[in-house]
């Protein structure tokens, strides 16, 4: 009965853990996130009609439109100015696919919640169907990673793109909760 003892002594807590329920992802998870893509780096693209320009968020000098696959309007497309890289002097960003993100992943006048929400639906991210589909996006995309090597005189996102992907990971992780509310 000895060498039972420790066991005996287990079992009880063994079965009261049981019991209890699963700790509830927080959603605070997503404000690190939330803070990235709701930079002007990042909301400046995902627009609607019209690009954004600066941390102000002034309409596109000149004014450009969206067109009908998000490079412009088919006489002002984007890669007219904005070419493969940022020029020298920075004033001109660039990346070869520079273009306004696609409709359905439109952030502008979203709060953080609709934002988490749609960074979650197929539907409304790119087609992204896990979590780590967005990962993946959000690591290797040229245009999300130009967020961190914008030219002169813009700001960058207020996390390194590191830590911006370690955020995303414990997110998922945690099964992408999203805030209440807003």
């Amino acid at each position: 009965m000895r060498s039972l003892a420790p066991f005996l002594v287990l079992l009880p807590l063994a079965a009261c853990s049981r019991g209890q329920a699963a700790p509830m992802p927080d959603p605070a998870l997503f404000d690190p996130i939330a803070s990235v893509v709701m930079h002007p780096r990042c909301i400046n693209c995902h627009q609607e009609d019209s690009p954004r320009q600066t941390d102000e968020r002034i309409r596109h000098r000149p004014l450009v439109v969206r067109g009908a696959d998000g490079h412009g309007a088919p006489t002002q497309p984007c890669q007219a100015c904005h070419q493969a890289t940022n020029t020298a002097d920075g004033f001109v960003p660039g990346v070869a696919t520079w273009h306004l993100a696609p409709l359905s992943m439109l952030w502008e006048g979203r709060t953080k919640t609709q934002i988490c929400e749609q960074m979650k639906d197929p539907a409304r991210n790119g087609d992204r169907s896990t979590g780590e589909d967005v990962i993946e996006h959000m690591k290797s995309d040229p245009l999300v990673l130009w967020a961190w090597t914008p030219g002169a005189g813009r700001t960058i996102p207020p996390l390194s793109h590191e830590k911006f992907v370690q955020a995303l990971e414990a997110w998922v992780k945690a099964g992408m909760p999203c805030p209440e509310g807003g």
